[in-house]
């Protein structure tokens, strides 16, 4: 459009009005939010050697989906308290994220899980539990703001069954040691455990392990000399899972008749027994492991664009490390999806539903894809089996899941 070079005073009174016309009818910019995601964390307590990787991946994701504007003009912060795995600090910090306006919760440890669940539901704010907590929190009906949002121990339990039945080649059905942290998370399995049994025929003997873990020479012995198990699934937790490699590697079992639950497979607990001593040890895992996935080299450009050398945790711990990543991916696809239905003014009540609507989202693979449903807030229970192989792991499986009805029965029924 032209305009001449000289206007008179009445051309401009013309011109203002119109800019000031054209002022009202365009509506002012969207005003750019920060949405608040509330992460406890061990970093000094008993588990914090799992903590001090899972909680960096976590603020990692979140400052790379930041980075790439994935809720366009709006973004999200992390608000992390460092409760010690401690419960009554974990009970204050789920306050203090309350009243900071968090969206989400991602909880640490099953004990803060369960004092936790009835808050949740008080307060309407969706907290996450993956690879901990109740296998029964899979009933979104019955726990509507709870969201284990990973394989539970009863999907681990029966995914390893059948991996184990699957690859079995013996004329008669397989004898099963279930070694186990005895406590009620290593307990957890029983009722999935006795019920498979009793369905395919084969033998399972339990073997406790009593806290805090490090020693169960006895156990080994007898699992190996006296009972001779032909497969053993490990559900330990800390320091137990490397001092179990190594006593079954010292009595000669084979590892790669091993299979350990999601807490049994880290690289913490693959060096206490040794890399040569752990090959083909099988472990089952709710994200992709290592550093070569897209995510992950996105993570390094994005700190070599600081100047900044890419995290340790990520190269060094990848197990749990990539738990956090994909323990953000799912809070932050939750909160992108309100945004996208509702409008940035979303609640926490607007990211529940979200949540629960979530469907074949992966984050371009990096973990399962998972199936939101009001009746399952577990999202299928597809784990991954990996093999140490070298100083690192190789694929077994892609993901899969194990006898899901059987699963869904219990988490149904459960109270």
């Amino acid at each position: 459009m032209f305009f001449p070079t000289r206007i008179g005073s009445s051309g401009l009174t013309v011109i203002l009005s119109i800019v000031a016309a054209f002022a009202v009818l365009s509506p002012p910019a969207a005003e750019s939010r920060e949405y608040v995601v509330g992460l406890q964390c061990d970093r000094q307590g008993p588990t914090s050697n799992v903590g001090r990787a899972i909680c960096p991946g976590f603020h990692d994701y979140m400052a790379l989906f930041n980075q790439q504007n994935r809720i366009p003009g709006h973004t999200i912060n992390v608000m992390e308290i460092d409760h010690g795995y401690n419960v009554p600090r974990g009970m204050e910090s789920y306050e203090r994220h309350k009243a900071a306006g968090v969206m989400s919760i991602a909880l640490y440890g099953t004990p803060h899980t369960v004092a936790l669940t009835p808050k949740l539901q008080e307060d309407k704010i969706l907290g996450t539990s993956p690879g901990f907590g109740s296998a029964a929190g899979a009933n979104g009906k019955r726990f509507p703001y709870l969201f284990p949002a990973a394989a539970s121990y009863w999907s681990q339990a029966a995914t390893g069954v059948k991996f184990i039945l699957d690859n079995w080649t013996g004329s008669k059905p397989p004898k099963i040691a279930y070694i186990y942290y005895d406590n009620p998370a290593g307990r957890e399995p029983f009722p999935i455990l006795d019920d498979l049994e009793r369905q395919f025929g084969f033998t399972l003997q339990r073997f406790a392990v009593p806290p805090p873990g490090i020693e169960m020479r006895p156990q080994v012995l007898e699992i190996a000399r006296k009972y001779r198990a032909d497969w053993v699934m490990s559900h330990l937790f800390g320091r137990a899972p490397g001092v179990s490699l190594k006593e079954f590697t010292r009595v000669g079992y084979p590892r790669e008749q091993m299979l350990g639950f999601v807490w049994a497979g880290g690289e913490a607990d693959i060096e206490i027994a040794g890399w040569d001593q752990s090959q083909k040890y099988m472990s089952m895992q709710m994200a992709s492991l290592g550093h070569d996935h897209v995510v992950n080299q996105e993570i390094i450009a994005m700190y070599r664009e600081r100047n900044e050398a890419p995290p340790e945790q990520l190269l060094v711990s990848s197990v749990y490390y990539n738990r956090g990543v994909s323990w953000a991916a799912l809070h932050s696809e939750a909160i992108r999806s309100a945004v996208a239905t509702k409008g940035p003014n979303i609640t926490p009540v607007d990211v529940r539903e979200a949540m629960e609507r979530i469907d074949g989202y992966s984050e371009r693979g990096f973990m399962p894809p998972f199936k939101m449903t009001p009746e399952d807030h577990e999202g299928g229970g597809f784990i991954r089996i990996y093999a140490v192989e070298g100083k690192g792991y190789r694929p077994v499986t892609d993901w899969i899941q194990g006898y899901r009805d059987v699963v869904m029965k219990h988490v149904l029924s459960a109270e």
